[in-house]
């Protein structure tokens, strides 16, 4: 298990937070995501195993979000 905290612009409210939880929750092999509105940044725990940070920053930016 690895884990990684993304800056991410354009995130502000709880709608916000639910999409990028949601969108990068439901790939396969994270195990956990965590959003920071105050901070930008999201943390997720994931097997590289099975899903590349390539993925999850793509899953973030579908979402309208940019990953710095």
């Amino acid at each position: 298990m690895e884990n990684i905290i993304l800056k991410v612009e354009g995130m502000s409210c709880s709608h916000c937070e639910n999409a990028v939880k949601g969108a990068v929750g439901a790939l396969d092999g994270v195990d956990k995501v965590t959003v920071s509105l105050k901070d930008k940044t999201v943390e997720v725990d994931y097997d590289p195993g099975r899903v590349s940070l390539e993925q999850i920053k793509a899953e973030i930016e579908d979402q309208g979000y940019d990953v710095l």
